[in-house]
């Protein structure tokens, strides 16, 4: 009996619905533009969010990244910028955290180098990594073909490179590259090596500043002692509107500390803080910890997602007052159909009924619309905006949850303003 009531009524209102066709269309664009936002507004900061963090996890929770910055000028007694700038991390430092900090797994010192590589006719810009055999520990490189470096490759100073795959296909489009030579700054490097290609782009400043040997795009790994030898510790650059070069000695761009247990992440950060204070007197280092990102992003996040929620929130709230305001019109247009269904013998729940049906059965055609629409929005975004998107089932199965939920809820009054209509008086009604 219930289910031939329900299936009646429900008849009915897409009947009443129907017969308003343009009208009941307009209405329901309000929640169609609303779930639609809801979805398309969660699917980009999901999109976001797992972006940043897939690139604070490439630099590794485990990991704290050391870098060289550089200090404000100094000038001597006269006025004069000094010619020779020595500043940032040493070979002495790495050596130092080595020995003096416990629960330590590796230490990886990373000297970066811009330099143009050439390969037969193509010539490219490219960042060298000057490093040590273990630097695959402390990233996310892998070997795709050849070997990476080898404690051979140090000990005597080979001229040997390990390339990514974005200089494979820049440099080497027809040629197999392991076992080729390619030339770097005057000197030939045999390749031995190809790894993957990493991530440039970066979530955030910090990370902007942390992430350069391990997620580089277009970098060749070199053995550190053949960097040390080959290219030394100091280079020369001509400042803006000096006349007199200027000499920088930098002897490394950055070590990564990589420790056994994550609670001991903060302890060890602490002392190596400690050690560069004391032996550092100009603030020429920066201390960048992946794992404190990570949970600075999820943070942000939390507040994107809220945001964008409310934002989206108010749409749907319009739409459900465009509902309220149509479904009060329709009450009045139909107060001799109610004072007609009262003379036969309904009820005023079955009036009551009536009407939420019509609002639930409207919000839920314009919350499938609105799924289709907001599933569509991201891939646009995604293809024509560069952007990567994320559309989960959470943010479906929410949009349309509020969305029927704002059918119901904006419907509740003009469902009791009909139920509780005189019944002659509506008999009357013209």
């Amino acid at each position: 009996m219930f289910l031939f009531r329900l299936k009646r009524t429900i008849k009915l209102g897409v009947k009443s619905l129907w017969m308003h066709r343009l009208r009941s269309t307009l209405t329901a664009l309000g929640i169609i533009f609303g779930v639609s936002s809801v979805i398309a507004m969660l699917a980009i900061g999901e999109g976001a969010s797992q972006d940043a963090q897939n690139k604070i996890a490439q630099l590794g929770s485990h990991n704290i990244i050391i870098k060289t910055v550089d200090p404000p000028e100094e000038q001597s007694s006269t006025g004069q910028q000094q010619t020779l700038k020595e500043y940032g991390l040493t070979y002495d430092d790495a050596e130092r955290f080595r020995n003096a900090i416990p629960n330590v797994e590796v230490i990886v010192p990373n000297r970066l180098i811009s330099e143009e590589v050439q390969y037969r006719s193509k010539r490219t810009s490219m960042q060298i990594v000057g490093t040590v055999p273990w630097h695959p520990q402390i990233s996310s490189l892998s070997v795709q073909y050849g070997r990476f470096l080898s404690d051979m490759d140090m000990r005597y100073k080979k001229g040997v490179c390990v390339i990514d795959e974005k200089i494979v296909k820049e440099l080497f489009v027809f040629d197999y590259p392991v076992g080729q030579d390619i030339k770097l700054a005057g000197d030939y490097y045999r390749v031995v090596g190809v790894v993957n290609e990493q991530q440039s782009d970066t979530p955030s400043d910090d990370l902007n500043s942390a992430s350069q040997s391990g997620a580089n795009v277009g970098a060749i790994y070199i053995p550190l002692s053949t960097v040390q030898d080959r290219f030394g510790d100091t280079n020369m650059q001509m400042s803006s509107g000096s006349t007199r070069p200027t000499m920088e000695k930098v002897e490394l761009q950055e070590v990564t500390i990589k420790v056994n247990d994550l609670a001991q992440i903060e302890p060890t950060r602490k002392s190596a803080e400690t050690l560069l204070t004391k032996f550092h007197k100009k603030n020429d280092y920066e201390i960048v910890v992946p794992l404190e990102l990570m949970k600075r992003q999820q943070e942000i996040q939390q507040i994107f997602t809220i945001v964008l929620g409310s934002i989206a929130a108010i749409s749907l709230l319009v739409g459900g007052i465009g509902i309220m305001n149509i479904m009060l019109a329709t009450v009045s247009e139909r107060t001799r159909e109610i004072g007609i269904r009262r003379a036969l013998g309904a009820k005023k729940k079955d009036i009551i009924f009536q009407f939420l049906s019509e609002t639930f059965i409207l919000t839920a055609a314009g919350g499938i619309l609105g799924i289709l629409l907001g599933i569509g929005i991201p891939y646009l975004v995604e293809y024509y905006g560069n952007m990567p998107t994320v559309v989960t089932s959470k943010a479906l199965i929410l949009a349309f949850t509020i969305s029927s939920g704002v059918g119901i809820i904006f419907g509740l009054y003009p469902a009791y303003r009909a139920a509780n209509m005189d019944p002659i008086e509506s008999l009357r009604h013209e």
